[in-house]
């Protein structure tokens, strides 16, 4: 009986009603758990090394520059980007193509040019009037400003039709039949590039070499550069792709860690990858491609990993990067760099991006006036011979640099320069705040689909990482230079791309 009663006198259930996630959980996805977020005591003094003192110990360092204008809007652009990269940094989100633009803007549009104005030396000759170098400042931080009024667009855009929530579309899968053919293409076109220029060994000398092998191959004639980018591109961007594919469906999928043919396989894309993308013989910002791909293949859901690696890239930029030219020349040409200061690496070869917009600037102001998308135009048909296209614009940095009459014309030309040029300041704000809306819409999706229970075959996870490491080229411009590798991984992705559910066909 007292048992009896006992058991009637038991609380009554309460029901326990779901909560429907908040808004941002349902357009992010998962939320991030606070123990992925850095503390106060470690966030504030990231705040306050990139966006103050970084940016204040370099300015205050001597030297000859002037501290006019142009000095302090350019300190300003650098505070500025700082704190937006500590943004980037700090968020429970991994943002992968909007921290890879603050990181380059903090190094390459920031950081460096401040060290070129304190020291007053630049490595690209600044042919026009100290204006132009100002206005050139200016517009920089006005396409940067654009990049986020952009992201904020896409941040208050509705995720659902009103009275009902947008139907969940399909992901983008790898077919793996289809994934078979790519690896078969890779290794294929990797060979013949690897045979075309005499064997591995080459590969493993110096740029210099392939340089020279590729024009004794035959496919770099005259000014047409289009059989060399179609050659390196094809041999170098399937064998990446192909590897990232395998690599990620080991990580997702116990059924191929037990295939001995996808281990294999995997095994050989490695090995070749190795050969035709190594350090040695690609340019140091296209193995910076491979890396970052690689990390955030390996690693998609790891937010520790993703802040490591926007903080590190700031040292690796500031101390490595300058220098990481050794193997560009052979042993008779290359020459070490020997500096007294820190801030001198920075003022040589790799950082002249503010420096070439302002050329850029006074190019356009001597005379040809603004192109209205003729440059944009030889981007995007790169692939049609000068033979065929007798007025084919060749890429902007080699234009300006041919006009001011260096003899080196492998210069850069940043995105902001490339959209000025053609389209003006009313074009160039437009074109940054389209490429922050798109880097905003696309981070949003990654981080909802690239998530430990992803597909094995989730093409999202593999595409986001490598567009936000070939970011560094595409920013750096010219655009010319950086559109081969483009078509060729639209080639590849769309060659193993399905929409369907086939469980037949997909990666298990």
């Amino acid at each position: 009986m007292g048992a009896a009663v006992a058991t009637d006198i038991r609380k009554p259930a309460v029901a326990v009603v779901p909560v429907p996630p908040p808004q941002d959980e349902a357009q992010w996805g998962r939320v991030t758990t606070p123990r992925t977020l850095l503390s106060r005591a470690l966030s504030v003094p990231l705040i306050l090394g990139f966006t103050v003192f970084l940016p204040l110990f370099v300015a205050i360092q001597p030297g000859d520059g002037q501290h006019d204008a142009a000095f302090w809007l350019q300190l300003l652009l650098t505070m500025y980007a700082g704190a937006r990269l500590s943004a980037m940094v700090l968020t429970s989100r991994r943002k992968l193509l909007q921290g890879s633009f603050w990181l380059f803007v903090y190094m390459a549009m920031g950081v460096a040019p401040l060290a070129q104005a304190v020291l007053g030396r630049v490595p690209t000759p600044v042919v026009g009037p100290r204006y132009d170098l100002t206005t050139a400042i200016g517009l920089v931080l006005l396409g940067c400003t654009a990049f986020d009024v952009g992201v904020l667009l896409a941040r208050h855009r509705p995720t659902g039709r009103a009275g009902g929530s947008q139907k969940e579309k399909r992901p983008v899968l790898a077919h793996r039949r289809r994934l078979h053919l790519l690896t078969a293409l890779a290794f294929l076109c990797s060979a013949a590039f690897i045979m075309k220029l005499g064997g591995p060994a080459v590969f493993f000398s110096s740029r210099q070499e392939i340089i020279a092998g590729i024009e004794e191959a035959g496919v770099s004639n005259g000014d047409g550069q289009a059989g060399q980018a179609l050659l390196r591109g094809f041999g170098t961007v399937p064998a990446l792709l192909a590897m990232l594919l395998y690599t990620r469906w080991l990580i997702t999928s116990k059924y191929a860690r037990r295939k001995v043919s996808v281990i294999v396989t995997w095994g050989g894309l490695a090995l070749l990858n190795l050969v035709v993308n190594n350090p040695i013989s690609n340019p140091r910002y296209w193995f910076l491609t491979v890396m970052f791909a690689l990390l955030f293949t390996v690693f998609p859901v790891s937010a520790a990993m993703y802040r490591v690696a926007l903080s590190m890239a700031v040292v690796i930029a500031l101390l490595v990067f300058p220098f990481a030219d050794r193997f560009r020349y052979d042993e008779k040409n290359y020459k070490p760099v020997e500096t007294t200061s820190f801030l001198e690496p920075m003022a040589l070869k790799d950082y002249d991006q503010i420096g070439m917009f302002a050329n850029t600037i006074t190019y356009s102001d001597s005379g040809p006036g603004h192109l209205y998308g003729r440059q944009l135009a030889g981007s995007v048909f790169f692939a049609v011979p000068r033979s065929v296209w007798a007025g084919k614009p060749k890429d902007t940095g080699v234009m300006i640099g041919e006009w001011m009459g260096t003899v080196n014309t492998n210069l850069s030309s940043p995105v902001w320069a490339e959209l000025w040029v053609d389209f003006g300041s009313l074009g160039m704000g437009a074109g940054l705040l389209g490429m922050g809306y798109a880097a905003a819409r696309v981070d949003r999706r990654y981080a909802k689909r690239a998530t430990r229970r992803s597909p094995p075959g989730s093409l999202i996870s593999v595409v986001v990482p490598l567009v936000a490491g070939y970011s560094f080229i595409l920013l750096r411009g010219p655009l010319l230079q950086a559109s081969g590798r483009i078509a060729i991984a639209a080639l590849c992705l769309a060659l193993v791309a399905t929409f369907r559910d086939d469980k037949a066909a997909r990666l298990r």
